[in-house]
């Protein structure tokens, strides 16, 4: 198996290759062996006069953004490890909490989340001159940087502080955001959205780097939301005070639309004062402001007879039958229509891109009480989260958020489920960053922000059933740990390709010692694509633990010596995919047995060796 995460640039490869498969060479890669690669000379004269020479082009660009893309499309050697003890409901949720830098975590997850993610949230750092924290190895730049300006991780690659005293501010920021954003896209449904917070810093930074990796047409929209909704405490100087935020949204194409608010009659301006038999309704103009005069005509009150000329939204022929079905109100000044309720053509009203005031302080507070240990510093409002999830996420979506700080995304999700019985799910992925030694936080045992973030997924799900037990029997408030750790494979490895008998024969032992089952079955599904979430189940066959993967998408087994009847009961069980491990078999009779065993009971299963 490959036991790392996607080349990315391999893929772009081969998605130029299916266009222009001519443009398609050979060259010799650093390891000796012939590779794909473009001949961009030709790729140039197949797309004639459309390739821009030199620089005259209109981009956003910055130093450090080609090292920036390089960084996002290389693969990495890791994988995310099973941490069953500190889960919630392990067996049960459909939930996913990961520990780890979010760069690495992307790629780890391309396989198996792309295009199924609706919708992905994140409050990335502000870039305010606050530090933000993040791994990523910009070669090109970072030796610029004196030493004393960042720390190094346990690898060698730095964990780099951004400041404002620092000269690269703006373009540290930049590279962090846009590779993430890259593999982020990859994510997405074709119908998903992307919903990202930021202040005013770098709204407008923000905007040029999604125009340029979703596209300018799939911009939807910035939501505007207040902090508070009054300019309180001492006048700035410019004697303008700064209450609002933003939520930059881009589609990943033409698909995605909000489900939008709930019609409530009386909130929208439906009443039936005259018990109307058709129900609620509410007044409507039917007066053109478009319309030139020379289209005007005249439409009579039948009860009065008196005239009305003007430019009507209707045409005559409409207006009659309005009329004659009694749903025009006739006014003094201008007659208006009742538009009814029961008519809507759709039961949701669309939302504003002003989403008013979400009180940051009162989430705060509730916070205190929560986990009265630790101090959250500027928490997304939980009610603003609820309200995005509402009007968003379908009731059976994913949402992602990368960046997730204190989950507050996932008590919303939790929440909004425990309100209208929906079934969405969330992934939420974020750096262990540790908390401040001399903290009431740290000294209580949480010693990273996951571990903060972890507890609060725990104490607001147990809190939202207990406060209504009736409804919230089937809630989800349970998630799957996994963290961000090396590869499952020893330092020297192999990655054979399908399973067959010259293979076998050459296979060594190649797995890390301290790895378990758990991990090694969830390594194979990352190298499969398989959800992190589906069911499995685990039983003892002749002495060997046979872990079976959502009914049947997997079967392994990665015991010691396996006897020919364990191999052939999962043969028999025909699944899509089986895997072992090279130790399994003793000797190369036994791995050739395997595979006429495959080739007899399940010739349509894919078998692989780790």
């Amino acid at each position: 198996m490959r036991m790392e995460s996607p080349d990315m640039t391999a893929q772009n490869i081969d998605k130029i290759g299916a266009m222009f498969p001519n443009c398609i060479t050979e060259t010799m890669g650093e390891d000796g062996k012939m590779k794909k690669a473009i001949n961009f000379d030709l790729l140039r004269q197949m797309l004639s006069s459309d390739v821009i020479e030199g620089d005259e082009a209109y981009e956003f660009t910055w130093v450090g953004k080609k090292a920036a893309i390089v960084e996002a499309n290389k693969p990495i050697r890791k994988t995310l490890r099973p941490c069953k003890e500190e889960s919630v409901n392990w067996d049960t949720t459909e939930n996913l909490y990961i520990e780890g830098d979010n760069l690495e975590v992307l790629k780890l997850l391309q396989e198996s989340y792309l295009g199924k993610i609706r919708i992905i949230y994140i409050d990335p750092p502000y870039n305010t001159g606050n530090d933000f924290i993040y791994n990523d190895n910009f070669s090109s730049s970072v030796d610029d940087f004196e030493d004393e300006i960042g720390i190094y991780d346990e690898d060698g690659n730095r964990m780099f502080k951004n400041t404002d005293a620092n000269g690269r501010f703006h373009s540290n920021w930049c590279s962090m955001i846009y590779s993430r954003l890259l593999l982020a896209r990859n994510l997405l449904a074709e119908d998903g959205a992307i919903f990202v917070s930021i202040d005013r810093c770098e709204v407008s930074t923000l905007m040029s780097i999604m125009n340029e990796i979703f596209g300018e047409s799939n911009y939807v929209d910035t939501i505007v939301w207040d902090k508070k909704a009054s300019a309180k405490g001492v006048p700035p100087r410019t004697m303008m005070a700064n209450v609002h935020e933003y939520i930059v949204v881009f589609q990943k194409n033409s698909n995605f639309k909000f489900i939008g608010e709930k019609r409530e009659a009386e909130a929208d301006g439906f009443k039936n004062p005259d018990n109307d038999p058709r129900g609620p309704w509410r007044e409507s103009n039917i007066k053109s402001t478009t319309r030139p005069i020379e289209d005007a005509f005249t439409i009579v009150d039948p009860a009065t007879g008196r005239e009305y000329t003007n430019t009507w939204a209707f045409s005559k022929e409409s207006l009659e039958r309005m009329i004659a079905e009694d749903r025009i109100l006739w006014k003094d000044s201008l007659p208006k229509q009742k538009e009814f309720m029961y008519e809507m053509t759709n039961e949701n009203k669309a939302i504003k891109s002003s989403w008013g005031v979400f009180d940051a302080q009162s989430t705060t507070v509730y916070l205190k009480k929560l986990i009265p240990q630790v101090k959250f510093d500027n928490p997304k409002p939980i009610a603003l989260m609820k309200y995005l999830v509402s009007v968003a996420l379908q009731p059976n979506d994913i949402i992602l958020d990368f960046f997730s700080g204190s989950a507050t995304t996932a008590h919303a999700v939790m929440q909004v489920n425990a309100e209208d019985g929906g079934k969405r799910k969330f992934i939420m992925v974020q750096i262990p960053q540790e908390t401040e030694h001399d903290t009431e936080a740290y000294k209580a045992g949480y010693t990273n922000i996951c571990e903060i973030g972890k507890e609060r997924i725990r104490r607001s799900g147990n809190g939202i059933k207990r406060e209504t037990p009736l409804t919230t029997e089937g809630l989800d408030i349970g998630f799957r740990v996994f963290k961000l750790d090396d590869t499952n494979m020893k330092d020297v490895y192999y990655a054979p390709a399908d399973y067959d008998q010259g293979m076998l024969a050459m296979l060594e032992s190649n797995i890390k010692e301290d790895r378990t089952d758990l991990d090694l079955l969830f390594g194979c599904l990352l190298e499969w694509g398989l959800p992190l979430s589906m069911p499995y189940t685990s039983e003892v066959i002749n002495g060997c633990t046979v872990h079976t993967y959502n009914d049947g998408d997997l079967i392994a087994c990665f015991d010691e010596n396996i006897p020919d009847e364990v191999v052939k009961t999962i043969a028999k069980r025909q699944p899509l995919r089986a895997v072992f491990r090279d130790s399994s078999f003793n000797g190369s009779p036994a791995k050739i047995n395997v595979t006429e065993v495959f080739k007899l009971l399940a010739p349509d299963t894919r078998v692989k060796v780790i």
